[in-house]
This record gives structure tokens, sequence and C-alpha cells, in this order.
């Protein structure tokens, strides 16, 4: 198997069009579909299903994509042996944990391999996950609760739409093989201005993690008033004009300076999830280390 072909098939089951997958990849669509079925011809398989809404994964496809990037990693490291090169590493985090968790893992890296690279990337978590998947991103970074990866509520990429199959009706896509290690918690805590309003609860936008942590605890009877983001949430419950739910590290100086208190209400905590494609621990070994330390 051709290296560059490898690299095409990973980065269109990643996009899920051939178009976001040339784009990634800084080539003509032209030429990244004939890597790919030239990558089929040589396995003598189908790897995707071609559909109007774009390529999805065949049962095939879904095996390659769980062994490719290991192949792609090891060619890597057989690279930086020969030329002497820096290892990089890509990890992409929402935002908020680019902001406020990365730089301390980011420091124990540094600290435990000087030699190298880490690329920090924020994203929404949609988009965390195709990277993910599509091998754009080596790991990810979000929030999440459960025994799987989406048991706060979201859909993760690759279990939407479906593929078809002669003589029955379709059937869900086959996943890239996403695993994950839940490196930390974190608290979320009702909180409002000392002599504010209580009511209405105040929520970032529809799809962010801790609105989706909200509306668990309070299902959807509870008044809302929905805001652009956590930041905005925060600042609008200082001002007195409702309670937010909000993680703990967003908190401290506002608990601190008595700016916010906290009220009588329980909310179970959220765990801080490290996402990575089955079959790259070898590759991840020092990232998975510095994020549990």
């Amino acid at each position: 198997m051709d290296l560059r072909q490898l690299r095409g098939f990973v980065a269109v089951a990643g996009a899920g069009t051939v178009t976001g997958a040339a784009n990634s990849l800084g080539l003509a669509p032209a030429s990244v579909s004939e890597q790919v079925r030239r990558l089929e011809r040589s396995l003598g398989v189908s790897l995707f299903e071609r559909t109007p809404q774009g390529m999805r994964l065949t049962e095939q496809g879904a095996r390659l994509l769980a062994r490719a990037q290991g192949l792609l990693d090891h060619a890597d490291e057989v690279r930086r042996a020969v030329t002497g090169q820096r290892r990089r590493v890509r990890i992409g985090a929402l935002e908020m944990l680019a902001a406020a968790r990365l730089p301390a893992v980011i420091r124990r890296l540094s600290e435990r391999r000087p030699d190298l690279d880490v690329d920090v990337y924020s994203l929404t978590r949609q988009p965390l996950l195709a990277a993910v998947a599509g091998g754009e991103l080596d790991a990810a970074l979000l929030l999440d609760t459960g025994l799987r990866i989406g048991g706060l509520g979201f859909t993760v990429p690759e279990d939407t739409g479906s593929v078809a199959t002669a003589g029955s009706r379709s059937r869900p896509s086959p996943a890239p093989d996403l695993d994950f290690l839940d490196v930390g918690e974190v608290r979320l805590l009702l909180v409002a201005a000392p002599d504010g309003d209580r009511e209405p609860l105040l929520v970032s936008a529809d799809g962010c993690s801790i609105r989706l942590a909200a509306d668990r605890a309070f299902g959807p009877e509870a008044p809302r008033r929905e805001l652009t983001s956590i930041a905005t949430a925060r600042e609008w419950a200082k001002q007195g004009l409702g309670s937010a739910l909000l993680p703990d590290f967003v908190l401290e100086p506002d608990l601190a300076s008595g700016a916010l208190v906290p009220l009588d209400f329980y909310a179970p905590a959220l765990a801080l999830r490290l996402v990575w494609l089955r079959g790259r621990e070898p590759a991840l070994r020092d990232v998975l280390y510095a994020m549990s330390a």
C-alpha cells in the first residue's frame, strides 16, 4: 500500500467528502479520488459507499481506518529516525479547556519530552471529533460523561447517516474506532450574585457541553435565558440577572471575591475526556502519561 493512498483514505474518512479531504491535504479532488480508487483496487475491496451526502465507510473501510493511522505513524517514526526531525503532536480541545486545562499538560509534556513539539487547536466539539477520526488531530480533550463517547447527549460524527446494503434497509455507517481516557473531573456549581435573582437559569448556546449538562440537571421546564457563551452567562449572573450552572475552573476568582456565591444545588461532575483513534496508543504514550499524571 502506498503511503500517499493511505493518507488520502484517512483524510476522506475524516472529512466525509473528497473535496473536504482535498482541502485538508492541499491537493486537487481528482487526485484524492484517484488515490482512494487505487487503494481499493490494490486491496480488492470497496472502502467507501459513495452517496449524494458524501463518502461513508464500508465495514472493510472501518477496519482499515483502525490500522491505517498506525501505519502512517510508524512511517513518520522511521522518517524522524533517519532525518533527525522533531516529533510533533497535534492536540485539539474545546476553547475553555485549551485556556484552563491544557497549559499544565503542555508543561508536563515539555518536562518529560523536551524533544516533542505540541500544536494546540481550539475547536468546537463536532469538528474536534471529526478531526480525530480523520487523523488531522492526534487527540482531543472535551467534556463528557458515562461509559461511552457522547454520554453527555451529543452525537458522535461517525454515528450519523447510514449506508445502503443490497436487499435491505439502510443501516448505520461503520464508525471509526475511537477510544478515550478520563483524565480528570470538572465540578459544576450553580451560582448567583449574593443579592441577585435566582431565576431565570442563564445558559450558554444550544449544543455547548455545559448547556447539555444544565439541560440534564434541570429538565426542559426550568425558566431559562439562552446567551452566547459561558463567559456571558457568568457575567449576567454577577450582575444579578439570574443563576448559572458553570464549571469550577471559570469560577475561582468570582467565588473568592464574593461576586458569586454557590447555591444549594447538586449537579453531577463531568469527565475531562481525552479521545483518540484506537490503535494510536504507541504514538500517544507520552501525551497519555502527561494527561493522566
